[in-house]
């Protein structure tokens, strides 16, 4: 009689998967960089910083800090080529917006806005180490943009170079 009342409870079992819960956060997806672009955060960062100088010069605030227009300090010395400042702003500019929005913040406020690392992770509440992490990444996307579109030359070690024997 106990089994008989098994049956009636329990008619069918079913194999079932477990499903993840809907409420699970998706994996943020990352693009891939090669690992050799690390050697150029530096010369990036160079780049930003001379980005941020020009720009500031020829009278335009930078995309990422604001739309506000104003005329630049002027300076002693003549820039030889205005056109290439225009077009070199403008160049940095428009890759600057392919990043992500993590990745152009952490730009803007380490590279351009100078805050140190351990200021940003205090504003952004995230321990340092990811902090880092995130920002040598974000320096590693621009970079490769930065490759892609010539802003920077990839270096050739002397090897390479075609060096007669």
């Amino acid at each position: 009689m106990n089994t008989a009342a098994a049956i009636v409870v329990l008619p069918n079992v079913w194999a079932t998967a477990q499903k993840k819960p809907a409420s699970a956060p998706k994996k943020k997806t990352e693009t891939r960089v090669p690992p050799e672009l690390a050697f150029y955060r530096k010369y990036t960062e160079g780049l930003l910083r001379r980005y941020m100088k020009l720009s500031m010069e020829s009278g335009r605030a930078p995309s990422l800090l604001g739309r506000e227009m104003f005329r630049g300090k002027v300076t002693h010395y003549r820039v030889q080529g205005f056109d290439d400042v225009v077009i070199f702003v403008h160049d940095v500019d428009r890759c600057l917006k392919l990043l992500d929005e993590e990745q152009s913040f952490l730009i803007t406020k380490i590279a351009l806005q100078e805050y140190t690392q351990g200021e940003t992770s205090a504003m952004v509440g995230l321990p340092i180490r990811t902090l880092v992490r995130r920002y040598e990444h974000a320096l590693d996307v621009l970079t490769q943009l930065f490759l892609e579109r010539r802003l920077l030359e990839p270096l050739v070690a002397c090897q390479e170079a075609g060096i007669r024997p």
